[in-house]
């Protein structure tokens, strides 16, 4: 007997690949961004207080941090109003958690759809079984075993690959929303600095 879950075997086995490379690729991209932003801005504040604007930047994009990125957005539009330099941050905020989250979603996707596609090589296996059963009449046991065991191979790999993606985008997700609140109090941060007045740097 070989034990064969069928077209939907393979479809969930790409499904299993592309959520575990998702999900590594992530997770190496949100850790490079967990840095400790309260020193980190503490440090360029200093340099900026120094007047080496020039050197805070090259600190902010030498850094590959999201608030760093943040940083420097709001060093670039230091003269203009705080309107503008909010404006900015803001703008930079939202670009940097766009990027975070990037192909986060297709490792929710993934692990809601493997188990209805398990589902559908289930039926599709179901199908096949009785086609065959009605066209021969000879079927003997292990003929039926046979038969059927695409159906209950392709509804355990659904199940098996859908629980541990769940765990990987959940995982992943805890880990964006720590950042997330983190990038907001860092922004907060950069634009109280900025827009100071008497503290705004030349």
């Amino acid at each position: 007997m070989t034990l064969t879950g069928g077209p939907m075997f393979w479809i969930l086995i790409v499904m299993a690949v592309v959520a575990v490379v998702v999900f590594f690729e992530r997770f190496v991209e949100l850790r490079r961004a967990q840095i400790d932003w309260q020193d980190f801005l503490k440090g360029v504040i200093n340099v900026l207080n120094a007047g080496n604007v020039d050197e805070a930047l090259s600190i902010c994009e030498e850094t590959p941090a999201p608030v760093a990125a943040i940083m420097a957005a709001g060093i670039r539009q230091r003269k203009a109003s705080a309107r503008a330099i909010r404006e900015v941050v803001d703008a930079q905020g939202r670009a940097e958690i766009g990027r975070l989250d990037r192909r986060l979603a297709s490792l929710s996707i993934i692990g809601h759809i493997a188990p209805l596609v398990g589902l559908l090589g289930t039926i599709i296996g179901f199908i096949k079984a009785i086609r065959q059963l009605h066209v021969d009449e000879l079927v003997t046991r292990a003929d039926l075993i046979t038969l059927s065991s695409e159906a209950f191979v392709s509804a355990a790999l659904g199940l098996a690959v859908a629980i541990p993606v769940i765990v990987m985008y959940a995982s992943l997700r805890i880990r964006l929303d720590r950042l997330v609140v983190n990038l907001e109090a860092a922004a907060t941060e950069v634009m109280s600095y900025l827009t100071a007045k008497g503290e705004r740097v030349a």
